[in-house]
């Protein structure tokens, strides 16, 4: 293939890779994915993230409150996660946004954690990186209630239909897609790589979860993100080295990354 690949949304700090982690980062870096942004969910979450990221070169954070953690989302405890923006392998500010299928948290304070956040988000100088399921008509209105985000974001595990990621898109997001544009019943995200320039996407795992067919129920990791690299090539009618160019550039730029080689120095 020759181009590197970038898995822009991991959950590396999960218990399913304790184990393992330092196998499923060189397995990634031999089947191309040389760079990985892994994600934080809560503040716990932010502080494994970071810490990752700080001991491995290849490796980037995020920080911020999933939707599910939304009642964590104080004053204080936005205070202390903020306060971890400040280290360098820190490139994005989420998981935020809202799930209005398990509805762990209400909607009414996913919806202010969510506002919360992409203020924070806009004083850190940081991307967003937005979660949203079954929500898109309140998310897009937090959206265009907050303004312009000035250094953009992505709409994570894009579940939406073309028109969606047209609005998205003009709300100067990028859109991610995941290992679930391999599975059978997935025609409308197929129709989205389909109608999408390839400068507005990116690739990701969301692992440990959405394994790409074949492995589809399996462990999702970063090496599998080839799976769904070459799904897109194929829809897209492009090689597999163009579509990795293409988002690998879309992921530097959106997360002020070097253009090659490994990031912070410590």
């Amino acid at each position: 293939m020759g181009a590197e690949l970038i898995d822009t949304h991991c959950h590396l700090d999960m218990e399913s890779f304790a184990a393992d982690l330092d196998a499923v980062i060189r397995s990634a870096a031999e089947h191309g994915v040389r760079r990985i942004v892994t994600i934080g969910i809560d503040e716990a979450s932010s502080r494994r993230a970071v810490a990752i990221a700080d001991h491995y070169a290849s490796i980037y954070a995020t920080i911020g409150f999933h939707p599910h953690d939304a009642q964590e989302a104080t004053v204080d405890a936005l205070d202390r996660v903020a306060a971890l923006a400040s280290r360098p392998s820190v490139v994005a500010y989420g998981e935020i946004g809202l799930d209005y299928v398990k509805q762990y948290a209400p909607p009414e304070v996913q919806r202010r954690a969510f506002a919360d956040q992409l203020s924070l988000a806009r004083d850190l100088a940081l991307p967003v990186v937005i979660h949203d399921r079954e929500a898109h008509a309140d998310c897009l209105d937090l959206l265009h209630k907050a303004g312009p985000l000035p250094r953009g974001g992505v709409m994570h595990c894009f579940s939406g239909d073309s028109r969606l990621a047209r609005e998205v898109i003009d709300l100067g997001l990028l859109v991610s897609i995941p290992g679930v544009v391999t599975f059978n019943n997935a025609a409308d995200l197929r129709e989205v790589v389909r109608a999408t320039d390839l400068d507005h996407l990116l690739l990701e795992t969301d692992g440990p979860f959405l394994a790409p067919v074949p492995r589809r129920g399996k462990r999702n990791e970063p090496k599998l993100l080839l799976y769904t690299a070459q799904v897109v090539a194929d829809l897209k009618q492009v090689s597999l080295a163009e579509v990795a160019r293409a988002t690998t550039a879309n992921a530097v730029r959106l997360f002020r990354l070097p253009a090659e080689g490994l990031h912070h120095v410590q």
